[in-house]
Parts: structure tokens; sequence; C-alpha cells
């Protein structure tokens, strides 16, 4: 709250006022562009996002949600619909299935979603399953590090993991340097450390992805020199042949929980009951809260994401 909104509160003159006198309240604040010009110009380029085109297409998906799903509860914030436009490349049609994809997911897998806020992933935070580099690679894309060997099943089910990499993606999405897929693209997937089993399994299904995404994915196995051909050595920590310390884990929980009001009101308000309009969208096969939970996924000791 704003230092003139306290003082109107509190100033015995104010409170004297009618409430007719009093003035209106503040317009909500406008979306403000925070990318720095290289960031604008690679927009324009990769995503056809034109700065002065931009609110008017946020407008335009405002206007289509209004019309065409009444029933969609969701923020129509400027920042939040910009997402939706900038993972479809400014396509209306394909940003606003893109939001319904979104909110039915959230609603079809409650198990993940329902009280989805830091304070109650402590557990996984302190495992040290996953976490966000502080240095981006030279691309500016953040590297988010998922370590299976953490992870005891024992002590929570597998969709815990899932909830916190769910809640660390949204929490990167905050800003706008990484709004561009999830709303959140992945650039590339860096595994080190694989065991035999990883490589035939992934050479068995690299057949069914799209070639885009296949070409993503790198196995490095224990060649720390392969991996510092694509991630250098000055970003990444002692754990993986870098210079930049060792691996710190406080520096990202500590963000996280610092953001707890924020998921709090994105994800702990009570919601109107699923939507016909969102369709059925169910969690993948194998990952309900209720599926057995064994050893197999610790075997694949650390994983880096790097997105953008």
């Amino acid at each position: 709250m704003s230092e003139e909104s306290d003082s109107l509160r509190t100033s015995p003159s104010a409170a004297s006022l009618s409430e007719s006198e009093l003035p209106p309240p503040p317009a909500p604040t406008g979306y403000v562009c925070s990318l720095t010009e290289d960031l604008v110009a690679k927009a324009r380029e990769e995503l056809q996002e034109k700065p002065e085109w931009r609110l008017r297409d946020v407008q335009a998906l405002r206007d289509m949600v209004r019309k065409e799903c009444p029933n969609l509860s969701t923020s129509l914030e400027d920042a939040f619909l910009l997402r939706f436009l900038r993972a479809r490349k400014f396509d209306y049609d394909r940003a606003l299935q893109l939001l319904i994809n979104y909110h039915s997911c959230r609603r079809s897998w409650p198990e993940v979603f329902n009280n989805l806020r830091p304070s109650a992933l402590k557990e996984v935070l302190a495992s040290g399953f996953l976490t966000v580099l502080p240095h981006t690679d030279p691309r500016g894309c953040h590297i988010l590090c998922l370590r299976p060997d953490r992870w005891i099943p024992s002590n929570y089910p597998i969709t815990e993991n899932i909830r916190a990499i769910y809640l660390t993606l949204e929490k990167l999405i905050q800003s706008e340097e990484t709004q561009d897929g999830f709303p959140i693209r992945i650039k590339a997937v860096y595994v080190v450390n694989e065991p035999r089993i990883f490589k035939g399994i992934f050479a068995i299904i690299k057949p069914f992805l799209k070639e885009k995404i296949a070409n993503r994915f790198f196995l490095h196995g224990s060649d720390l020199n392969s991996l510092h051909s694509n991630l250098p050595r000055n970003i990444l920590p002692k754990e993986y042949g870098g210079t930049a310390g060792e691996l710190d884990i406080t520096a990202w929980n500590a963000a996280l929980l610092a953001s707890e009001e924020d998921f709090v009101r994105e994800f702990c308000q009570p919601g109107p009951p699923c939507d016909s309009i969102l369709g059925q969208a169910l969690p993948p096969k194998g990952l309900s809260s209720e599926a057995p939970c064994d050893d197999s996924m610790r075997a694949v000791k650390s994983q880096l994401y790097s997105c953008y």
C-alpha cells in the first residue's frame, strides 16, 4: 500500500470527509515492460511480439476469454495473459487453448495443485531434490538442477517432487525474461551420471518424441568435459566439475519460501467446480499419488535443465 493511501486511512481530516467527498481509488496498475532492449528485439524476432501491439493483443485474448469461456475462473491481468500469448507466439486461438489446458490440468490433478505453496513442500526442498543454479547460461537461460537420488520414496510420494518442480517453474515465470513457455520452454536437458538402462530406455522412446524435443536431450554419462562443452564451468558448481563453488540449495529455497503469499493467493483459494469447457485433462499414467513408489528413479543421479 502506498504512503498516500496510508495517510488517507489515518488522517483525521480524511476521516471526517463524507464518502462522496473521498477521492476515487487509484486505477489498477497496467502492464509495464521490464525487458531489456536486447530481449525486446529477441521477442520480436522469435515470438512475433511487437511492443506497439502488445496491449492490443492482450486485450484481444481477454475479450476471447470473456466471450468464449465466461465460466473460466482465471486471472485477466495483462502480465498473466501475456505469458500465454508469448508461449504461442501471439496466436490468439492457440494462446486461448493453452490457457484452458493450463486450468484444466490444475483442476484435474488436485493432488498436485491443491495447497501448492512452498511451506507445504519444505521436506522436498530440504532434501536437495531440485534447485535453480544462481547463474544463467550464456544465452540467459536459467538452469534447473534435478537430483533424483535425493528422493527417498518412503519419505513422501512422487507427486511431492512433481509439486516442487511445478512450484519452481511457476516462480521462474514470474520474471518476464523466462516467459516463453509453460508457459515456459525447455531449451535443453543435460543428463549426467545416468545408468546404462536409462540410455536403453531413452533409445526406445526417442523415436516417439518430436524431433525438436528429442534433439534437446543430451546424455553425458560421467563425462563432465562433454557437459562443459554445453554449459561452461564458471556457472556450474563443483559437483559438476564447475568453478562456481559448492552447490547451494539455500538461496533458491529462501526465494521460494519468500513467495508464500503469492502461491497462497494463486493456488490455495477455494475455486468453482470444474467447468465443462475445461474438458478432461488427466495426469500422466503412473504418476498418481496412489502409485507405488520404488527406488528406480533414484538411479538417475542428476539432471540439469536449461530453461529460458
